[in-house]
């Protein structure tokens, strides 16, 4: 068994204590700054994968 599955009552439990501690009008603005920072690094990841795509295409293409 993994040390870091959670399984229903754990995340029924951390989703309390993040209501308790930031409040209901809070929750929103961080689900939201929360799913912005997780695009822009999916981006990034993106980016840097097309770059080194293109830099080994232009390695094998000076090879030939």
């Amino acid at each position: 068994m993994f040390a870091w599955s959670l399984g229903g009552n754990e995340i029924l439990i951390l989703l309390v204590l993040a209501l308790i501690l930031f409040g209901a009008k809070r929750l929103p603005e961080l689900g939201r700054s929360l799913g912005q920072g997780m695009r822009e690094f999916k981006k990034s990841i993106s980016e840097v994968g097309d770059e080194v795509t293109k830099a080994g295409e232009d390695t094998s293409a000076a090879k030939k």
